[in-house]
């Protein structure tokens, strides 16, 4: 069976160094794209999502803390680990780097093992944000669904109640004669009063396409 594999962003605009990391990477079982400055990465990124990037600091156009610095202000990047490349080795310039985001520094020149450590630490860090992110989501939602379920039903109750005072107040010649619209109201109450329950009971929701882009919470 075959697995989805990692992707990886490597961001560098030195040939030969952008090769060899292509290499080793797709040797390793990654799936790369690579890109030549930061301007370049922020259009492969259009349509390329990578769970890692690797970025060299000093490149033309946009260099990869200017790139850092974009990425981690976007909410769709803001969990993508963002690794450094640089031959700055000082502390302030490693502040400098984690003051807009970046996640860890490799000094060149590079060894790869211990790249290929960093990527899959990176690799492991992504996914349980990720993990975390989805679950916090989950109960957002359901909290949302319970108190959208509450609301509903309080005057879901004072409807019914009101539907059977009328219906006591009517005579059965009345009753015959808007018996179809009774019904009517009647089967659309309980509709709502099923869906309002599954709203408050509601414990793994899923989302389905609605309209367009719009999605909307599956119930049973």
């Amino acid at each position: 069976m075959n697995t989805q594999k990692d992707k990886v962003l490597v961001v560098e605009d030195e040939k030969d160094t952008r090769f060899i990391l292509e290499k080793l990477l797709s040797r390793n079982n990654y799936e790369v794209v690579t890109a030549m400055n930061g301007q370049e990465a922020l259009e492969v990124l259009k349509t390329f999502v990578p769970k890692v990037i690797v970025a060299d600091w000093t490149m033309p156009v946009l260099d990869g803390l200017a790139l850092c610095n974009i990425l981690k202000g976007d909410d769709k990047f803001k969990l993508t680990y963002f690794i450094i490349l640089t031959a700055r080795s000082s502390l302030k310039d490693r502040i400098m780097g984690l003051d807009v985001g970046a996640d860890d520094f490799l000094v060149k020149p590079v060894e790869n093992q211990e790249l290929l450590a960093r990527i899959r630490s990176g690799i492991r860090i992504y996914n349980l944000q990720n993990e975390l992110r989805s679950i916090e989501h989950s109960k957002a939602v359901i909290e949302m669904a319970c108190t959208i379920g509450h609301k509903i039903n309080n005057p879901l109750s004072s409807l019914v109640l009101a539907m059977k005072n009328i219906e006591n107040e009517l005579t059965e010649t009345e009753k015959s004669k808007l018996g179809e619209d009774l019904s009517t109201i009647n089967e659309s109450v309980e509709r709502i009063r099923k869906f309002v329950n599954e709203l408050i009971h509601l414990q793994n929701p899923e989302t389905v396409n609605y309209f367009a882009e719009s999605k909307m919470i599956k119930t049973n």
